[in-house]
């Protein structure tokens, strides 16, 4: 069987390439020499496979699979994020950061495997994604505390000069912590410490979940720092509510970019949308309306972003450290 996704050369021009559906037992060798055994099939989704996988000459018989494995077409997005992972997000760098500025945990997968002549991936087992796990909505402490997780996790990849550019709930990982996921469009704004100039069409349009995409990647704008909270702003909203304004609209990415522009103008607005009739979050208001404000190479305030969570979350006696409730 195989999986085909639709990818864009250097050249722009379209062409298909595949992944082919391999047999579970099949073993693949990493650039270390490790081998791994496909247990089973978690997610077949356009662009990628995800297995449970164990290292060679475990036991057969385990249900405790530690690791998964998540394979791609050569030149597709599974690719991107392996870069993306060798450059920015190496374990030694999270150790840094985390004690750097003494977190006890940081969001950012660990990889502990790669292919040389396979495109694949193998991670540290991190459990099920939030679209798995949650139903319509999430819990409003819940919700805030996935941000402050979430915040953590961007600022690490924002100061290594790249942004996400496609938060949505199938990139993010629950298990006793959240992680973030996905780095297949990821995008580094700011190589060798110089920010990219705002410039629409240098990209592709509407490219990733068009729910959730900022207003830059909608334009073909270089993603950067504003994109990704703008993106996460909207995650928060939907994941709190339900829906977005935009939600039900005609799948023209043209027609989703307008609506966010109209609602973007007034946060008010786009809160009253969502949440009709029910108590507004203040945190996620406070949150949204520093967001609009900030300039496409403006350094964000993240201690301040962090703050409207916070305090939020300690208002309805939640914290940080609590476990997470997605039902």
């Amino acid at each position: 069987m195989c999986v085909c996704i639709m990818s864009k050369g250097r050249g722009k021009k379209v062409k298909r390439v595949c992944v082919v559906e391999p047999e579970e037992g099949a073993e693949f060798c990493d650039q270390s020499g490790k081998k791994w055994r496909l247990v089973k099939l978690l997610i077949q989704s356009d662009v990628e496979l995800t297995y449970t996988v164990q290292q060679a000459g475990g036991r057969v018989s385990s249900d405790e699979w530690k690791h998964i494995l998540r394979m791609g077409a050569k030149e597709g997005q599974l690719f991107s994020e392996q870069n993306f992972l060798q450059r920015a997000a190496k374990p030694t760098a999270v150790e840094k950061w985390m004690k750097k500025f003494s977190l006890d945990f940081l969001g950012i997968p660990s990889c502990v495997g790669f292919g040389v002549h396979e495109s694949f991936l193998v991670f540290e087992d991190l459990g099920r994604t939030l679209q798995e796990v949650m139903g319509e909505t999430l819990p409003e402490r819940t919700v805030l505390q996935v941000a402050l997780r979430l915040l953590d996790a961007l600022e690490f990849i924002h100061e290594n000069e790249y942004a996400h550019a496609d938060l949505h709930a199938g990139n993010v990982y629950i298990s006793t912590s959240v992680f973030l996921s996905g780095f297949g469009h990821a995008f580094r704004f700011c190589p060798g410490g110089k920010h990219v100039e705002y410039r629409e069409g240098s990209r592709t349009p509407h490219q990733g979940n068009l729910n959730f995409i900022s207003l830059d990647s909608h334009k073909g704008a270089g993603p950067s720092r504003r994109s990704d909270l703008q993106s996460l702003g909207f995650c928060l909203l939907c994941w709190m509510t339900g829906s977005l304004p935009w939600s039900d609209a005609t799948p023209s990415g043209s027609v989703i970019c307008a609506e966010k522009e109209k609602y973007m103008a007034d946060v008010l607005g786009l809160m009253s949308s969502c949440f009709k009739k029910r108590r507004i979050s203040g945190g996620l208001q406070s949150y949204l309306s520093q967001v609009v404000g900030l300039h496409y190479t403006e350094r964000p305030d993240y201690s301040q972003l962090r703050s409207a969570f916070s305090d939020a979350l300690h208002k309805l006696g939640g914290a940080l450290g609590e476990p997470l409730i997605c039902r």
